[in-house]
């Protein structure tokens, strides 16, 4: 059985997501949307130490990275790209100016493809959008009737593909062409009644792991969907998760400190902050993206 989680770093933070392991700079990234604000971190021994922050004028919701550094940005309607000097230069928009929607988490494909989904700002809708983004900048929709798209994930052969849709407590699954982007007929993988499905990963074994908002939970489920392994998190909104260090073998948990009551929040006095644990199977790794595209200046 996994250890329980630890707190991994010394700061909270409003709403912590889309944790991604760069591990060519052997740095964790991650996002606070409400803060608006990138993170860099180094993990060293089960603790994460914050070494680095960009700040944005907007929410954020997930960030990729690419083989060079550079990172790709969902600021809260438009994506971004964030060079390793500084520069900045706007990506396409996803959402249409004047809807009151975001950006929400966000996943590489296998071929390098951006893939990011959309919520609505006043509560579940029924028209939430998942856009693949192709090189030139064009956006492809994968669904358009979601009530909230979260997280993403592909099978080490990169031709099954997992989605959440939050408020259906649904984690769906469908067939995928890495050489295409070519997306299948979407079908119920696995339902989550108890708590609301957020963040996932897959490991090396191809069991998925799902974060669970609400009730403070990460669960691991094998490829026939059935539940092999429950991990309790110290705080209730736990948001996401990913594999991490040279082993991949580092499990880093985000959680949030936003939307809690204040009794909740005594009684959880660690919400917000990331975790830790070690586990026995390794994750798989995560693509980098493909370093398109690139509009104007931002």
């Amino acid at each position: 059985m996994t250890n329980p989680p630890v707190p991994a770093t010394i700061e909270t933070f409003h709403l912590a997501e889309g944790p991604v392991w760069d591990a060519a700079r052997d740095r964790l990234l991650w996002v606070d949307i409400l803060a608006g604000a990138v993170l860099e971190g180094r993990l060293d021994a089960g603790r994460v130490e914050v070494t680095g922050r960009h700040e944005f004028d907007s929410m954020v919701g997930a960030v990729a990275v690419a083989a060079d550094g550079t990172f790709l940005v969902a600021a809260q309607e438009h994506l971004v790209v964030l060079h390793p000097d500084g520069t900045r230069r706007g990506g396409p928009r996803i959402v249409p100016a004047g809807q009151r929607r975001r950006l929400n988490d966000a996943g590489v494909d296998p071929a390098g493809r951006f893939l990011v989904g959309t919520l609505s700002l006043d509560g579940p809708s029924q028209r939430e959008t998942l856009v693949r983004v192709e090189a030139d900048g064009r956006l492809t929709e994968i669904d358009g009737d979601l009530q909230l798209s979260n997280g993403l994930a592909w099978s080490a052969d990169g031709r099954t593909m997992y989605s959440v849709d939050t408020y259906r407590h649904t984690v769906f699954v469908r067939d995928y062409d890495p050489a295409t982007g070519a997306a299948g007929k979407r079908r119920a993988h696995l339902r989550v009644d108890d708590g609301l499905p957020d963040g996932i990963a897959l490991d090396a074994e191809g069991h998925l792991w799902v974060a669970v908002w609400e009730i403070g939970e990460v669960r691991r489920y094998a490829p026939d969907a059935t539940l092999t392994e429950r991990i309790p998190v110290p705080a209730p909104h736990t948001s996401s998760l990913t594999f991490a260090g040279e082993d991949l073998r580092t499990l880093v948990i985000t959680t949030a400190s936003a939307e809690l009551t204040d009794d909740r929040r005594l009684a959880h006095p660690d919400s917000g902050r990331l975790f830790t644990t070690r586990i026995e199977v390794p994750g798989s790794p995560v693509p980098v993206w493909s370093g398109q595209p690139q509009t104007s200046a931002a």
